[in-house]
């Protein structure tokens, strides 16, 4: 159970207690945070034309089935952290935060009505998952089982992976990795461990977004007794790892198309310079300091958008031109 702290109940309770706000469709989907949706929707897309290209066949229906079942998982995760850290007294108006990404500390929302929003939104990404898996044995269930274990446990079990050193690799991972697994496994009830190694772009570009994140907040995370990877590096070491793996992942982002699907490569790793060079350019001057930290959470959501975006176009692009050698 998550234990509720004084500061937590002052904001529930207050001197002079009033009643709660109702909760909107805006709030709920600011909960949501749709501006981080991409993190969740470049991976299904990868793994959609990776089928594809590689002649695994996805049905229309799957396709949408399965990209909403990863929207919805983020939104749950996006939401239920909300909840902690407010019931917490983790979040407050001094952090460098915008007011729609602190739907709780700037509405007086009942903080339980956004653990069932959160719990919701995974019971949605589940039934869609179920739908889209319904003929295609085991395995996809094996992965969506894991999956929402990851969510939970990411957020409200008792000790938070979130809070922990291992919060990068856990989300880097699942999202990156295990979303176009069981998008495989989807299509047609096979492990296909092949495709691990074509999403280390998605994973370490994931990954790099809960490192802006934890890097940016230490100090306040140091004092919640949070242990997350940065409070146990500190920040001039959490910075060098910071910038090792974005150089990797920007080596990554070149490197891959090309050797798996050729010359087409060329045109989405233009494109990728072209509109990612600002979000890019700003991550590589980057110190994780508290004070750029809205800027910093935005440039890396667009990095994401932008490089993991037009990796797995980059697949689609391959898959059309093989259908259209076939005419």
């Amino acid at each position: 159970m998550t234990v509720v702290t004084d500061q937590a109940k002052k904001r529930q309770k207050g001197p002079d207690p009033v009643k709660y706000e109702r909760m909107t469709a805006k709030m709920a989907f600011q909960l949501a945070m749709i501006h981080t949706w991409p993190a969740s929707v470049c991976p299904a897309l990868f793994g959609i034309f990776w089928c594809l290209y590689r002649g695994i066949p996805l049905t229309p229906a799957q396709c949408i089935l399965l990209a909403g079942a990863c929207i919805l998982s983020q939104s749950s995760v996006n939401t239920l952290n909300d909840y902690v850290d407010y019931v917490n007294g983790t979040d407050s108006e001094e952090d460098n935060v915008e007011v729609s990404d602190a739907v709780l500390v700037y509405n007086h929302l009942n903080p339980r009505h956004a653990l069932i929003l959160g719990l919701a939104y995974l019971a949605g990404a589940a039934f869609c998952g179920v739908i889209a898996a319904r003929h295609s044995g085991p395995a996809p269930y094996v992965v969506g089982i894991i999956g929402g274990l990851t969510v939970l446990a990411y957020s409200v079990s008792p000790v938070s992976v979130a809070s922990l050193p291992l919060g990068e690799l856990v989300s880097g991972f699942v999202m990156g990795g295990l979303i176009p697994l069981g998008t495989a496994a989807v299509a047609d009830g096979t492990f296909h461990w092949e495709i691990l190694p074509e999403c280390l772009p998605l994973i370490i570009g994931i990954a790099l977004i809960m490192l802006s994140n934890n890097g940016s907040d230490i100090e306040k995370d140091r004092a919640a007794g949070r242990t997350t990877l940065p409070v146990v590096l500190g920040r001039p070491r959490s910075l060098v790892l910071y910038r090792t793996l974005l150089g990797v992942w920007i080596a990554l982002l070149i490197l891959q198309p090309l050797l798996q699907v050729g010359r087409i490569a060329i045109a989405g790793i233009l494109l990728t310079i072209v509109l990612g060079h600002k979000p890019f350019g700003f991550l590589i001057r980057a110190k994780l300091d508290p004070s750029d930290r809205i800027r910093q959470m935005k440039s890396v959501a667009a990095s994401n958008m932008i490089g993991n975006g037009f990796l797995a176009l980059t697949y689609g692009a391959a898959w059309l031109l093989q259908i259209l050698s076939i005419f």
